[in-house]
């Protein structure tokens, strides 16, 4: 089978500098290709996720994979997509689109400078909860303070509030030690509102009002960087709390990064944050048309 050029990068997304934020490689396809290709791919990218985008009758469609599976959405992809897709000069730097995925058409945008960029994902409420007794005592033992409160959440994942004098940017890591629900995605967040503007982290030239950590052992994540979803499950809260019209939330992950969080639409977040263009190139691989069924629905979806 011959080989064939892709076009590719890496963005690293969520990112106000180098080497920081979420990293994910972005394929721009010329035809479809079989998902076992994608696979493989994405397996040697090694990458948290690989974007794979397709324009299909106008419209351009979107596929994301880990190293080891296709995963249904995908929010740090999406924006590495979208900034991918500007550099490439398919996008003007103030226009937006839809992005068409398995999750249904995901509305997009680049900004004036085509630096940074917006979507829209859906946030699911959070339900309160009580914690195990082992998450308290772990966090007392590890930071010495205890949730102020906890909710569960139909995305799965667990949340838990801490306070702000809480040295949660510190905290080592806790992958290992979670137990139960909480190893398939936890939130630790706290309010940021108490420091000074100038002590605090900042996106897109604003000051952060929250910020969190995101840790999924049962998912193969002992711990994300940037967490699109993990900021549209909470932005709501802190949209409440603090009586804002967007927020601004922070991962103070050994990679930072943060994002400006809106209230859109009923029960959707739209997230706005710049990326990082670590590297670009062109993948020699072999040419695969086995792939068109995969790809056809997406061309359609509604």
């Amino acid at each position: 089978m011959p080989l064939v050029a892709r076009p590719a990068l890496l963005v690293e997304a969520f990112a106000e500098a180098p080497c920081c934020g979420n990293g994910a490689a972005v394929v721009h396809l010329d035809q479809p290709m079989g998902d076992v290709a994608l696979q493989a791919i994405a397996r040697s990218l090694n990458q948290s996720e690989t974007a794979f985008l397709l324009q299909q009758q106008g419209r351009w469609t979107l596929r994301w994979f880990t190293p080891s599976c296709e995963v249904p959405l995908c929010g740090h992809a999406t924006l590495a997509a979208l900034l991918a897709l500007g550099h490439w000069q398919q996008l003007a730097p103030g226009q937006g689109l839809e992005l068409f995925t398995r999750s249904g058409p995901l509305a997009v945008a680049l900004d004036a400078s085509g630096c940074s960029g917006q979507l829209v994902l859906p946030s699911a409420g959070l339900l309160p909860a009580e914690p195990s007794p082992s998450l308290i005592q772990l966090l007392q033992d590890r930071l010495g303070a205890s949730p102020l409160a906890y909710w569960s959440s139909a995305l799965s994942y667990r949340v838990a509030l801490l306070p702000p004098e809480a040295q949660l940017r510190k905290l080592p890591g806790l992958a290992s030690e979670l137990h139960g629900a909480d190893r398939l995605g936890l939130v630790l967040m706290q309010a940021l509102e108490t420091a000074a503007i100038g002590e605090r982290p900042s996106v897109l030239e604003l000051p952060a009002d929250y910020q969190l950590r995101f840790f999924a052992p049962g998912l193969g994540i002992d711990e994300d960087p940037v967490t699109g979803s993990a900021h549209a499950l909470v932005a709501p809260y802190w949209l409440h709390c603090l009586g804002r019209s967007s927020v601004v939330g922070w991962q103070c992950s050994p990679r930072p990064g943060g994002m400006v969080c809106e209230r859109a639409s009923s029960g959707m977040i739209r997230l706005s944050g710049s990326g990082h263009l670590l590297w670009k190139g062109t993948l020699r691989v072999h040419a695969d048309g086995s792939g068109r069924e995969s790809w056809a629905s997406l061309a359609v979806c509604a």
